[in-house]
């Protein structure tokens, strides 16, 4: 029987792959530019966004599981799963985000790469210049990965 640890890094490789092919090729332009909307409609977005990134994870780690021989119980995947895909819902409602950053005192960096920031990038013409270099994307993709880890500990785990 591997090693728990084995398990938990084997597991966590796989939701970290599956993590950035769900955030970047499986969702879609018009759930990121709606799901941080208020209402219905951001919710909703939102929603559809974490169900098919979760639905990617449960994919790419099948294989793993079943490849490796990896003792993982359901309940374990379920629960590790439903962790992240709460957490990433969260996180991507984007004013939940923005009000973390606010209180860790991390507003500025969260602005960086917007017009917001007072250093923005410019083109030559001195107007802003849109990059994925973000202080908002970085922090969101941190924070995802501290609930990949979180959710791989317990996939391993229970």
């Amino acid at each position: 029987m591997p090693h728990p640890g084995t398990v938990f890094a084997a597991v966590f490789v796989a939701l970290y792959v599956a993590h950035s092919v769900g955030d970047h090729w499986v969702q879609t332009s018009a759930q990121s530019a709606a799901k941080g909307q208020p209402g219905w409609a951001g919710r909703l977005a939102c929603g559809r966004h974490v169900l098919c990134l979760t639905i990617t994870k449960g994919l790419a780690l099948a294989p793993v599981v079943w490849v490796l021989d990896l003792p993982v119980t359901a309940r374990g995947l379920v629960l590790g799963l439903g962790i992240d895909a709460a957490a990433h819902y969260w996180a991507d409602r984007r004013t939940t985000l923005r009000r973390l950053a606010a209180w860790c005192r991390k507003s500025e960096f969260y602005s960086l790469g917007t017009p917001a920031h007072a250093d923005h990038p410019v083109t030559a013409r001195g107007k802003h210049a849109p990059t994925l270099g973000t202080g908002a994307y970085a922090l969101d993709q941190s924070w995802h990965l501290l609930w990949l880890g979180v959710a791989s500990l317990v996939v391993a785990a229970v």
